[in-house]
């Protein structure tokens, strides 16, 4: 038993160690953030590793959010932007912060702007957060489809295929989020808006999805507000929140900010 704890002490006065995996990966992503668009020959040729074991970390990595592909080149996904929310405003795609913070200016709620990483709902930029809500934002970046109005947002605007199954995999688990879901189904695709109870009902979130000029689905914007102020003007804020994001569609989508 002493000569583990003292090998272990010992471990722990040499400090940081490197590990060949971990090395990897992190290879991967610095290489990402350096070479947007890189592709997976240069990223095999530079990681001087096996193709398979390539494959296999960037597949990962894609699972998690922490890559995307676009026509065969890898950018960072929305996982990283998701972490970077607690300290700044780092993010990547076709919605400013001057257009989060107009829509907040508008509705006087706070607004996400939102993306799918795998089976979760990811946020990666804000405008207007209280204190409650940063809160919740910052502690869990990964809130499930299901039980969220940005999630429910993006599940509705899903293909059918697709939509059935998710609600498959989380059949086990969410029962009751998918019953209200599919009770709320056709309301959300006849609106275009999705809506959520948070805090026992303290608070009142409502999300549409954010398309490209293709018409695909991109991102969510989500507004997040006190029940007891946003119900009586709800209308007016859905109008407002379509408006917004209907002007959203015609800019250009880009890979990466500037950081």
């Amino acid at each position: 038993m002493t000569a583990v704890t003292d090998d272990a002490n010992q471990d722990e006065l040499a400090g940081p160690k490197n590990h060949r995996t971990i090395d990897r990966v992190t290879q991967i992503l610095e290489e990402v953030v350096y070479h947007p668009g890189i592709g997976f020959a240069e990223l095999a040729r530079v990681l001087d590793a096996p193709k398979s074991s390539v494959h296999g970390f960037i597949r990962g990595l894609q699972a998690k959010g922490w890559l995307y592909e676009n026509d065969r080149h890898f950018y960072l996904g929305p996982a990283i932007y998701g972490l970077t929310l607690a300290s700044g405003h780092i993010r990547a795609g076709q919605v400013s912060q001057a257009d989060l913070d107009a829509l907040h200016k508008d509705t006087g709620m706070t607004v996400f702007l939102g993306v799918e990483a795998g089976d979760s709902l990811i946020y990666i930029g804000e405008s207007g957060t209280d204190a409650l809500t940063g809160f919740a934002a910052r502690s869990n970046i990964r809130r499930k489809l299901i039980s969220t109005a940005g999630g429910k947002a993006l599940l509705a605007a899903k293909p059918d295929a697709e939509r059935d199954a998710y609600l498959r995999g989380v059949r086990a688990t969410d029962g009751e989020a998918i019953s209200e879901f599919l009770g709320e189904f056709a309301e959300i695709k006849k609106t275009g808006v999705s809506r959520n109870f948070r805090h026992n009902g303290a608070q009142i979130a409502f999300a549409s999805v954010v398309r490209n000029q293709l018409g695909e689905t991109v991102a969510v914007a989500v507004l997040v507000g006190q029940t007891v102020d946003v119900q009586p003007r709800q209308a007016k804020v859905k109008k407002l929140l379509l408006k917004h994001v209907a002007s959203w569609t015609q800019q250009k989508n880009t890979p990466r900010e500037p950081i």
